[in-house]
């Protein structure tokens, strides 16, 4: 970490923004690779878990970061998984009015997916993601042997955003996608690049959202945010309501957009292999999630913008879905 980052010309001090888990576990090891590239880094540790991203949780980093002297020379190193990676990347988007950052992934969610295009925020109390800004990191570093680490149920979440990325881009993506993958060194790390690849490739084309393309992202995620912010922060993991957000939006492609029912079975598959959710639990009620979703900002000025697929690997912004189709695929979720 400390060579690589000594290649980039930053400042000699920085900040190591990581959470009570990650900290545990690789904390130590980052800082004295730092130290060891000439830097003198200080370690600035969050609770573990989405709570984390909040605008309190933001003001208490920036506090510890001025208490430690660092000033506009000093950078910030995201370390963790996408909780991290957006809190500590909005940290950096501010302090000072904006440091340079770079970003240490070290789940499967963020190593495919957040650390990768520059999208950094907190949530609010009405919604997921709400409160951020568009700011690129410096460098991304992703380490695949850091996620032998983590625990099953968080190894699966993160593989929902790949099937998501197969739905959207390369369908050959879910063959790939077995339970053996983190057993397999050699696949994970073709997984993960492929998946990367994916990721960049459309932000490249569409980085501040202004074109719509980016938006095809989003496949998935404006009922799985519904249901997470809707169940509480910390219920279902974010690739556990995205599971049940791409089946939603599955099922709404074979209605509206023709995707085959063979399509939607594989993706229904490859889910289910990863003990992903499949039903919706009763006491999240319609009316409630409706209502969350209207607040969703992938919705412009009041008008549903759904994405759907043509098919695996062909993805699109469609404005023929209404909020009663959205509603009946939520019940079927059932």
């Amino acid at each position: 970490m400390g060579e690589r980052a000594a290649a980039l010309g930053l400042g000699r001090r920085c900040a190591v923004v990581t959470d009570s888990n990650v900290g545990e576990i690789y904390g130590d090891a980052v800082m004295a690779g730092l130290r060891k590239g000439g830097f003198e880094p200080v370690l600035v540790t969050v609770p573990a878990g989405e709570a984390s991203k909040a605008l309190g949780v933001v003001e208490k980093v920036c506090e510890e970061m001025i208490a430690a002297g660092l000033d506009r020379q000093a950078w910030v190193l995201a370390l963790g998984g996408g909780v991290m990676g957006d809190l500590a990347g909005f940290v950096a988007s501010v302090y000072y009015r904006g440091i340079p950052f770079v970003q240490a992934p070290t789940s499967v969610i963020a190593q495919v997916d957040s650390a990768v295009g520059g999208k950094t925020g907190v949530n609010a109390g009405s919604g997921k993601n709400l409160i951020g800004a568009f700011y690129q990191p410096r460098l991304v570093l992703a380490d695949v042997g850091t996620l032998s680490t983590l625990p099953e149920r968080e190894f699966n979440e993160g593989v929902a955003e790949m099937i998501k990325h197969a739905a959207i881009a390369d369908g050959s993506l879910l063959d790939l996608l077995t339970p053996e993958l983190l057993k397999n060194p050699e696949t994970l790390t073709r997984v993960i690049r492929r998946n990367v690849e994916i990721k960049a490739k459309v932000v490249c084309q569409d980085e501040f959202e202004t074109k719509g393309l980016r938006a095809l992202l989003n496949f998935g995620h404006t009922i799985g945010h519904a249901i997470e912010s809707t169940a509480g922060y910390g219920r279902f993991l974010h690739g556990e309501a995205l599971s049940l957000g791409l089946i939603a939006a599955s099922r709404l492609s074979v209605a509206k957009a023709g995707l085959a029912a063979a399509d939607f079975e594989r993706i229904f598959g490859a889910l289910k292999r990863f003990k992903l959710p499949l039903r919706l639990p009763a006491e999240l009620t319609t009316p409630a999630l409706m209502e969350t979703l209207r607040k969703d900002k992938k919705f412009a000025v009041g008008e549903v913008r759904f994405v759907l697929c043509r098919r695996l690997g062909e993805a699109f912004v469609s404005k023929d879905v209404s909020m009663e189709e959205i509603s009946s695929v939520i019940e079927a979720l059932r």
